[in-house]
């Protein structure tokens, strides 16, 4: 038991490291935010369909699931072109700092849609991001555009993850991704199909691309989301949260031994970047502390 729980917890480790090269792969495919995050979807939505029907999942669901499906898909399918158009406008560093505020968007879109009480501290550590974030916007003036691109990115994917806390409890969380990637895809597809996008030269991509985009799609994407689920059942949420925050730190610390001097910021960038980091994690620890209490277990 042990063992299995300490191969889960490197595993964690090792899915979060995927996640982190996420931006790396946006910021190394050539092509722009809209085709990528198509083609991402896209080949995504294949490869956990492949999963599904290996597995003989039932796919048959309401047309009010569908609906809830579609509206999440469409938010994800935003989130990521903000996050990956982020990248291209400014860099990987940049965007992954911006994205960790999405703790505290979520923080406060949680109780506006469980219709719960604000907790003090969730606006003493809201004050605090908006610090970092502050002293970001002073020295890094030439990534205005990438960091406005990214706090949208930041804000969508925590609309997305509150939303989708709902269907997860009904739902299985493969059949969710599925028809949640299903739709994504197919709202992007309507939009390049009456913008005139889909040319000869859309579809015509280098070698490199399609190597990044077939890692990006099965090993960052649907990989990582599948392997997310099973490490959950051995780990406590506690363990799981302070993992997971360390997702920025993989990306930049990735992003300079890869990308360069690309990378390269000013002292105050990261100054910013540690306060909103520090912040989120004392936030989640504090979160899941009064979490665990409640419901009277412990964290391990």
């Amino acid at each position: 038991m042990q063992n299995a729980r300490l191969l889960n917890y490197l595993h964690l480790h090792v899915i979060v490291f995927i996640w982190g090269f996420t931006a790396v792969l946006g910021a190394l495919i050539s092509i722009e935010a809209i085709p990528l995050v198509w083609y991402r979807m896209l080949l995504a939505t294949g490869f956990i369909l492949l999963f599904l029907l290996l597995w003989k999942v039932d796919l048959k669901h309401t047309r009010k699931a569908l609906a809830g499906f579609f509206i999440a898909g469409l938010l994800i399918a935003l989130h990521w072109l903000a996050f990956f158009g982020a990248i291209k406008i400014s860099n990987v560093s940049v965007t992954l700092a911006v994205m960790s505020t999405g703790a505290f968007f979520t923080s406060f879109l949680e109780p506006l849609y469980y219709r719960r009480r604000i907790n003090g501290y969730e606006v003493l550590f809201g004050i605090l991001v908006v610090i970092g974030l502050y002293i970001i916007f002073q020295f890094e003036t030439a990534y205005v555009n990438g960091i406005l691109l990214a706090l949208c990115s930041s804000f969508l994917g925590s609309l997305f993850s509150v939303i989708n806390g709902k269907m997860a409890k009904r739902h299985k969380a493969s059949v969710i991704s599925f028809y949640e990637l299903l739709f994504g895809v197919m709202c992007i597809t309507i939009y390049l199909m009456f913008n005139g996008s889909f040319t000869s030269e859309f579809f015509q991509l280098n070698k490199n691309d399609w190597i990044y985009l077939i890692i990006l799609a099965s090993v960052c994407t649907a990989y990582a989301f599948i392997a997310s689920i099973h490490v959950m059942k051995w780990l406590s949420p506690y363990t799981v949260m302070l993992t997971i925050n360390l997702e920025p730190l993989y990306g930049i610390i990735l992003a300079l031994l890869i990308l360069g001097d690309s990378e390269n910021m000013s002292p105050q960038f990261y100054y910013g970047a540690l306060i909103i980091l520090v912040t989120v994690i004392i936030n989640g620890i504090m979160k899941t502390r009064r979490t665990i209490k409640s419901k009277g277990g412990r964290a391990n």
